[in-house]
């Protein structure tokens, strides 16, 4: 049956890595997605990959491409027959935003590769299959399993424990118009940090964790709090403190740096006004000129899934 299906169409949702204080070992899966098709096709067809959306006409083309890339290394680790593929995605995950872009084509092209072979690896499996490609598990793991992700690296298998909340959040999200690639986000951290900063953020992705499990949201403002990566990446974003300030005093919990960013996240209360935080966000980029757009989120529950398969 397996080596019958030749179409696939997989969903994978946007991820938020570090949240706050967990720098790459915590990630959240967002209510944002992008969707991929794949078809197998003779081998002589090659690998075509086409792209409607934001960043689309700039996708690289054939094995270059990432969710191609993704979907070759699994086929053929499954002992799979070489094919040529016709890929066909939709973008709503902005690109080189701190939002999981790459990500997504990663998880994408396992899951599609996974169930065009006849599903034999679990998600589990999935996350650190993604991990070696991605380097680090906190966008893959929530990509693939949803919800949020406690994630750790042992002996190159990965470690992924998926909390669900205690009660509902909304996630607030702000998307500058500018870029912040991940390259020259991580170029400006420090090689070291302090036993001092560390113990900080240890006790602060603690709180966070326990935070979201018991519903304790109170202590989000203390447990989002981070010395790691933050403060090095914010005077990358021009805006970005006071518009985390502007969230604070609107009504949320605390606000943070999406992954590397440029995009802020700030953590909302259920029953609070999403649009008036959404609104304190973008007023600091609105005075320097720089475009921004709003998503008012919830948790993905469940990660990357199959919509159809054929």
């Amino acid at each position: 049956m397996a080596d019958m299906l030749k179409k696939v169409t997989v969903q994978v949702p946007a991820t938020s890595a570090n949240c706050g204080p967990g720098f790459d070992c915590l990630g959240l899966a967002c209510t944002l997605y992008n969707r991929f098709t794949y078809e197998r096709v003779p081998e002589a067809e090659g690998i075509q990959v086409e792209a409607e959306g934001q960043g689309g006409e700039s996708l690289p083309q054939g094995r270059n491409n990432l969710a191609a890339e993704a979907f070759c290394i699994l086929w053929e680790k499954l002992g799979k027959p070489a094919t040529g593929l016709r890929i066909s995605t939709r973008i709503e995950v902005p690109v080189s935003r701190g939002l999981g872009s790459s990500s997504t084509a990663i998880v994408a092209g396992l899951t599609a590769a996974n169930a065009l072979a006849g599903s034999p690896l679990s998600k589990e499996e999935l996350v650190t299959e993604a991990t070696r490609i991605e380097g680090h598990p906190d966008n893959v793991a929530p990509a693939i399993l949803g919800g949020i992700t406690v994630n750790v690296m042992e002996e190159g298998k990965v470690e992924s424990l998926k909390i669900a909340l205690a009660r509902p959040l909304q996630l607030v999200v702000l998307v500058p118009s500018i870029p912040l690639p991940t390259s020259k986000a991580r170029a400006a951290l420090p090689q070291e940090v302090s036993h001092k900063d560390a113990v900080y953020n240890v006790s602060r992705a603690a709180l966070l964790v326990g935070s979201l499990l018991t519903g304790d949201y109170h202590f989000l403002r203390t447990a989002l709090e981070d010395r790691l990566h933050q403060p090095y990446r914010l005077p990358l974003i021009p805006g970005a403190e006071e518009a985390l300030e502007g969230a604070r005093q609107a009504g949320a919990y605390n606000g943070i740096i999406s992954g590397a960013g440029s995009t802020l996240l700030a953590y909302v209360p259920a029953e609070g006004d999403a649009r008036k935080v959404g609104e304190a966000m973008a007023a600091p980029f609105r005075k320097r000129n720089i475009e921004t757009a709003l998503h008012v989120l919830d948790i993905d529950p469940e990660g990357a899934r199959v919509i159809d398969i054929q």
